[in-house]
């Protein structure tokens, strides 16, 4: 099983959905970048369940513990150690389905590739549990890259039909945007009554038993020309490994994406001009990537998160234990939508993605800003 991720600066994550505690690792952080632990716990309570029948009845405290790799309030340079315990498992509601594979999880893939040894409970290493722990290492490489400029931000761009506003091409407003996302901790969208009318579709999913699905579009704004390498440590290349490793996720796209297929190149390509004795484009199609490179434009992607599929309808399965077909009904704890918690799960993995990459193109001197 691979829990590692990244270059220059690695990422491990471990932990169970109903284990005593779930945490991450960073390694390859410069030393001395402050660290404040109460901007982590802000970034947390946007990824935490708040009863407000959108998500699952399942509440945690997700209180970060810093184990190792910083102290008096900065990085030592020596491995980063984040622990966040779990405290409201009820197993018992897994235990009744034991063996009833759930249609849309990884309970049949799991039970055939570790042999029966899995943890079942609540989804084990599976679960969506586990993205509290890279929302934690996200935030601190957040921070990290605040620090150089660098914004980033993520909003639900569509739910069950209903859209948010775009996204702006001008700076100056998309900054505003990703400011006003960045200070958001409830719903994270730009037009609060399309927000309104997701969150009713959300309900009425839930009213029935049932899930939605969504599209997530993430902005960054600040990052330099010329990250990433072309062909296989493509920024998107880098950028779409993190994002299909966020459970749900089941298509990427940056920039105008699948739209390109019914472009011409005289619509698809970006005019480039010069401002200000800089390269700019007077549009941003590619998304912020040309070749596999920062071009200097925002970084502009989206990604589809499939419905959750803990859905309380009665389901065909099988029965792995006996290997034959069956029916279920689940029980427990089950988010209608993940969209609005996954927001910052998508903007953690990118800060993750977009430091080691930073890292890798100047060393940890561009790191630390030196």
């Amino acid at each position: 099983m691979s829990n590692s991720f990244g270059g220059a600066v690695r990422l491990t994550i471990f932990g169970e959905s109903h284990g005593a505690a779930i945490g991450a690792v960073l390694d390859g952080l410069a030393a001395g970048h402050p660290v404040d632990e109460d901007y982590i716990t802000f970034q947390m309570d946007k990824r935490r369940a708040k009863k407000d029948g959108l998500s699952t009845a399942r509440t945690e405290a997700d209180k970060v513990n810093i184990l190792s790799g910083v102290y008096n309030g900065f990085t030592t340079g020596t491995p980063v150690t984040l622990v966040i315990g779990n405290q409201n498992t009820r197993s018992g509601d897994y235990a009744k389905t034991v063996g009833l594979a759930r249609p849309g999880h990884a309970d049949y893939t799991a039970h055939v590739k570790y042999a029966g040894f899995e943890d079942w409970r609540g989804g084990g290493h599976f679960s969506g549990r586990i993205t509290a722990a890279l929302t934690a290492a996200g935030a601190l490489c957040q921070s990290i890259l605040a620090a150089k400029g660098i914004l980033i931000a993520t909003h639900i761009a569509r739910v069950a039909g209903a859209s948010d506003a775009p996204l702006a091409f001008e700076e100056s407003v998309l900054r505003a945007q990703l400011e006003a996302l960045e200070a958001n901790t409830g719903f994270p969208v730009l037009d609060e009554a399309a927000g309104e009318t997701m969150q009713a579709a959300i309900r009425a999913a839930a009213a029935e038993g049932d899930s939605v699905g969504g599209v997530l579009e993430t902005a960054v704004l600040g990052l330099p020309a010329g990250l990433g390498e072309p062909f296989f440590d493509s920024v998107e290349s880098q950028l779409s490994h993190l994002l299909f490793s966020i459970p749900a996720v089941k298509g990427v796209e940056f920039g105008a994406g699948f739209g390109f297929a019914d472009l011409k190149g005289s619509q698809a390509n970006d005019p480039l001009t010069v401002e200000n004795g800089r390269v700019t484009a007077l549009s941003n199609n590619a998304g912020g990537v040309n070749g596999g490179i920062t071009n200097g434009m925002p970084l502009v992607f989206r990604s589809c998160v499939r419905p959750t599929p803990s859905i309380y309808k009665q389901q065909q399965t099988v029965d792995l234990a006996k290997n034959e077909a069956a029916t279920l009904q689940i029980q427990g704890r089950h988010d209608p939508c993940i969209l609005h918690r996954a927001a910052i799960v998508q903007t953690a993995a990118t800060a993750f993605g977009l430091l080691d990459l930073l890292t890798q193109n100047g060393g940890g001197q561009r790191q630390a800003g030196r």
